[in-house]
Parts: C-alpha cells; sequence; structure tokens
C-alpha cells in the first residue's frame, strides 16, 4: 500500500496473472509455504499479502475475493495466527514457525516468569491475568477490565500491540457489535486468546530448547532466502 499524491494505491498482481492468489484457502496455503507473511507491502519487495492478490476487491466486503475479508476469515479456522507481529504492524505465522517467532520474541520466558522476574509493567499484567481464563475477549470489553480508561492504566492500543509483538497474544476472530435489537453495526472488533490456548502450551513453546538468538536467526534467514530484494536492514526492520 503506497500513498501517492494523498490516494493509497494498493500494490498487487493482475487479475490474470496465474501466480495470483485467489482465495482464503490459498493464501493460508501460501502463509504455510512461506511460514509466515505481513498482510501489508512494506520495504521488503514481495514481503506481504498485498503483493500477492489483485489490489481491485479491497474493502469490497465480498468475501470471495476481498483481502480485507480474508483477514477475518482466516484466524478464525485456528490454521495460522493473526495478529501484530511485524514491526507492529499485522500479519500470519504459521503453527510450524510461530514456536521460533515465541522463543525469538520472548526471549525464552513464558509471560508469569517474564513477571516474576520483572520484565513487564503492572498494566500487562492485567490484561494478562484477564486472557488467562483461556477465553476469546474482545479488545472493547478488555480495555476497562484491565483498569484501562481516564483514572486507569494508559495507552491500551500499545499494550495491546506489544503482547501481540511477543506472541503472548493473537487475533482469533473478529465479531460486529449489536445494538440492544441484537442487530450489528461498526467495524469487525478483534477478539483476542492466548496462542496456547489454540495450539497447546507444548507446541508454542517447544522452540524453547534454543537459544532465542538462533530462533531469531533462523526466522531472518528464511526471509533473506525467500525474499532476496529486501537489504539486511530493511529485513530486520519488518521483522523487529
Amino acid at each position: 500500500m503506497a500513498n501517492e499524491g494523498g490516494e493509497w494505491i494498493m500494490k498487487g498482481l493482475d487479475w490474470n496473472d496465474p501466480l495470483r492468489i485467489r482465495s482464503w484457502r490459498e493464501l493460508i496455503s501460501w502463509i504455510n509455504e512461506v511460514g509466515f507473511l505481513p498482510l501489508f507491502a512494506n520495504e521488503v519487495p514481495g514481503f506481504s499479502a498485498e503483493e500477492h492478490v489483485s489490489p481491485l476487491y479491497w474493502w469490497s466486503g465480498d468475501p470471495e475475493q476481498d483481502p480485507w475479508e480474508w483477514r477475518e476469515i482466516i484466524p478464525a479456522t485456528g490454521e495460522v495466527a493473526y495478529g501484530k507481529f511485524f514491526n507492529n504492524k499485522t500479519g500470519f505465522i504459521s503453527r510450524e514457525w510461530f514456536p521460533y517467532f515465541a522463543n525469538a520474541r520472548r526471549d525464552g520466558y513464558d509471560f508469569d516468569a517474564a513477571w516474576d522476574d520483572e520484565l513487564v509493567q503492572r498494566r500487562y499484567k492485567a490484561i494478562m491475568d484477564i486472557c488467562g481464563d483461556g477465553g476469546m475477549h474482545p479488545g472493547y470489553e478488555l480495555k476497562p477490565a484491565a483498569g484501562f480508561g481516564k483514572d486507569g492504566y494508559k495507552n491500551f492500543d500499545g499494550c495491546m500491540t506489544q503482547l501481540q509483538m511477543q506472541t503472548y497474544l493473537v487475533i482469533r476472530r473478529f465479531e460486529r457489535r449489536r445494538n440492544k435489537r441484537g442487530q450489528s453495526y461498526g467495524m469487525a472488533v478483534s477478539f483476542y486468546q492466548k496462542p496456547e490456548e489454540l495450539w497447546g502450551y507444548a507446541h508454542v513453546t517447544s522452540a524453547y530448547k534454543e537459544d532465542p538468538g538462533i530462533s531469531r536467526e533462523r526466522i531472518f534467514t528464511r526471509t533473506r532466502e525467500l525474499f532476496p530484494e529486501g537489504t539486511d536492514e530493511a529485513i530486520r526492520r519488518v521483522l523487529n
């Protein structure tokens, strides 16, 4: 996505390009093939879902063709993880590669262990205490329940982004809010869950046995091999 003359222009492939991803199911297959993928184009050429779909149907509301709709459908399948994983921006990580991200981003720490070692602030603990019940929580309920607001903790959105970047939370589904008559309204809101509830603790932490630095280098090397047009510096910025 590029801003040209004040207008946002979506990148992507020609409708008739045989390499174009044509459905959310094809996108899941490609995510599993490459391992992890930001949603939108960035400074590493080719390293995004945006650049491999048609630019014609974004925000059309058509679940068959609109990649924005796909980003709602895909997390609900539980086949790949979705969240803010790439330099505070959204993207996907396959089940196979998630343990390496968890090890690299958490530096080998479960959240409770990081709390015990005084590596996280209390406002993050307030969020994770609620998410520890195993359920999925919409952001609009999680924020007040965790004590964020005018007279409480600050920067809820920033905290949620950080918890996703550290792989402690993922976005599991989207849902529109409903009024008293049961009618849906507004934009779909994110529901958050611990990845351990999605794939199990044993799988999510299965890469803890290797040094976090090795996991980071593994992720970097995979990206450089698949998207060689990006500079090392650009790749490291996107992977953060």
